[in-house]
């Protein structure tokens, strides 16, 4: 089993068409919600995003309205996705990262929550993917021994080759 862990960067491409939105589309298709995880402050982060560009102009009132109705139904409270919650300790555990990779506190919090996820995970035999589109997350992952996958720079293809038949 392989368990996707999507940051706001990659979720948010799910509700608004833009580039690397075909490869989540691909990847929604190929993962049961139940084996998706998301930050639950990243769901802040998706609405966002989604303001940012109806500020923008990017997205209409009613695009607005339908991609705020998709997210929160998809990835919301009610869903089978798993929301990873953030507490002191957790938030704790990440400080170091956020110097050693000179990331967000966001992204800290969600790779730490990440590497944490993937331990038992790998234990049984199964593994994580961590789903962004953040260069600087991307990189600290990958330095910490965990999958991958951009949505803006990776094919479908790449993800069926990691996730297998």
């Amino acid at each position: 089993m392989i368990l996707a862990y999507l940051d706001a960067s990659a979720l948010a491409k799910r509700y608004v068409p833009e580039t690397g939105s075909p490869a989540v589309e691909h990847l929604f298709r190929r993962v049961p919600t139940s084996q998706l995880a998301v930050l639950s402050v990243g769901l802040a982060e998706v609405m966002s995003i989604l303001v940012r560009k109806r500020n923008l102009g990017r997205l209409t009132a009613a695009l607005f309205r339908q991609a705020v109705s998709d997210a929160s139904a998809e990835v919301g409270t009610a869903s089978p996705v798993r929301l990873v919650t953030v507490d002191g300790a957790l938030a704790q555990r990440a400080f170091h990262l956020i110097d050693q990779y000179s990331i967000n506190s966001t992204d800290a919090i969600l790779l730490r929550s990440a590497l944490d996820l993937a331990a038992p995970l790998r234990a049984r035999g199964d593994d994580l993917l961590l789903v962004a589109s953040d260069r600087r997350l991307l990189k600290a992952s990958q330095a910490e021994g965990l999958a991958t996958f951009d949505p803006e720079a990776q094919s479908p293809a790449d993800l069926d080759a990691f996730l297998g038949p």
